[in-house]
């Protein structure tokens, strides 16, 4: 969340935020929040003297009591009736505003950093690096359906048949794939110095809140009523909350990795990428979180190293992609500063997003609690960052198509074969 003595300060702060919100296409007043904060801090003030003003008089009576002053005790508790009913009422008044500022406050946006472009969709990210260069094909192009069914790596129509649309099976070498890529990441992250987690799939609302997927989020997320529970659609999200409410220790940035599946509903997309794996329910993430010293040159420069880890894997996979800066209007609320690495998916003649990674600031260490002591021992809150390794099977759809061969056959990127026995080619 945004820090609301910084939002107080000045009028150039909350109107920065107002654009902001504006920008990134959320629906919220910041004149109604400060509205809502001014009623909400006077009202406080007003409970406190009527409290304090209580107590007074009753420390008064119990001394009138002692001292057999019955008629004037009798009397002053009469005034101690009167302020509770007074009390009672400014206190009810009081929850009513503090909720109404809490839910406002839920949807209020983090700002975004001066380089970010403005723009309304992923049309208007601003391509700001690319490496390697399309495949030409000499022969008739497959999509990864048809190699995938060539290859028996995937079953889609029974997928749909089992769980309904967007649903999967990947079988015999689909999965061999499918888990390289994942070991591949997570060797590579193991190397720079992450610590690895296996986590939680079913977290609280709470959590959802706290890293800010929820409120904005909630219909992207499939929910268990019964448990009052939600499916994550990134480990992001218990890897942020493994220090929610804690004082960590930021010397060094933590760094935090987690292979999970992860589950989206998708809901909006309807008739929108239908074919294939490219948007399904069910995926498998490897996912880089960090949380570090609250310093925009130590967040910013972990931004670049963990998009750099991910372009890395690109590279390992002999994959040609880009570096995409995303725009305001395709950001998420909590989101800062953001890049996009698109991969070359033949089939669609066009980059698609394979990648993602943010810096949020201090937004979700301040709605997750996690503060440090910095040098001076003032307690901050800290910076958080996440990024994408690899997303699976999505990643399968580059990895086949730009490696296919004239027979069908599939080649295997150097770098994958060890996870797979050896193997060089897919044959048919």
């Amino acid at each position: 969340m945004i820090d609301m003595k910084w939002l107080r300060e000045c009028k150039e702060n909350q109107l920065q935020v107002q654009l902001t919100a504006d920008q990134k296409g959320i629906q919220v007043s910041i004149p109604e929040l400060m509205a809502l904060d001014e009623k909400r801090r006077m009202l406080l003030q007003e409970v406190e003297r009527l409290r304090q003003e209580r107590n007074q008089f009753t420390q008064e009576i119990g001394t009138l009591m002692r001292e057999g002053n019955r008629d004037q005790a009798q009397h002053m508790k009469q005034y101690v009736k009167e302020i509770n009913g007074q009390l009672s009422v400014q206190e009810n008044t009081m929850r009513e505003v503090d909720n109404a500022f809490t839910e406002l406050m839920a949807l209020v946006p983090n700002i975004v950093s001066p380089d970010t472009p403005v723009g309304d969709s992923d049309q208007d990210n601003v391509e700001i690096k690319k490496v390697g260069e399309p495949p030409a094909f000499a022969f008739p192009l497959r999509d990864h359906v048809e190699l995938g069914e060539m290859h028996r790596m995937f079953d889609i129509p029974r997928g749909v048949k089992t769980a309904g649309s967007r649903n999967y099976y990947l079988t015999g070498v689909g999965v061999q794939l499918h888990r390289a890529v994942q070991q591949l990441a997570l060797d590579l992250l193991m190397e720079k110095g992450f610590t690895l987690f296996d986590v939680p799939l079913m977290v609280r609302t709470e959590a959802l809140m706290n890293t800010a997927f929820f409120p904005l989020g909630k219909d992207q997320t499939f929910h268990i009523p019964e448990e009052d529970k939600w499916l994550v659609g990134t480990s992001e999200v218990p890897l942020v909350s493994y220090y929610s409410g804690e004082i960590i220790d930021v010397t060094e940035p933590l760094k935090l990795a987690a292979a999970s599946l992860c589950f989206r509903s998708e809901i909006g997309s309807a008739g929108k990428d239908v074919r294939g794996l490219y948007r399904v329910h069910q995926f498998a993430k490897v996912e880089q979180v960090i949380l570090c010293e609250a310093s925009l040159d130590t967040s910013e420069k972990l931004l670049q190293e963990i998009t750099t880890n991910a372009e890395e894997l690109l590279q390992l996979l002999e994959l040609p992609y880009r570096v995409m800066a995303v725009c305001t209007g395709d950001m998420s609320q909590k989101t800062y500063k953001q890049y996009d690495i698109e991969t070359w998916m033949p089939s669609r003649e066009a980059y698609g997003e394979t990648h993602s990674s943010s810096n949020l600031l201090d937004f979700q260490a301040r709605r997750s609690n996690i503060r440090y002591r910095d040098h001076d021992g003032n307690m901050r809150y800290c910076h958080t960052l996440n990024n994408t390794a690899v997303a699976s099977p999505r990643i399968l759809i580059p990895l086949l198509e730009n490696h296919q061969q004239a027979d069908g056959s599939i080649m295997i990127p150097r770098a994958l074969r060890p996870y797979l026995n050896g193997l060089e080619r897919l044959i048919l």
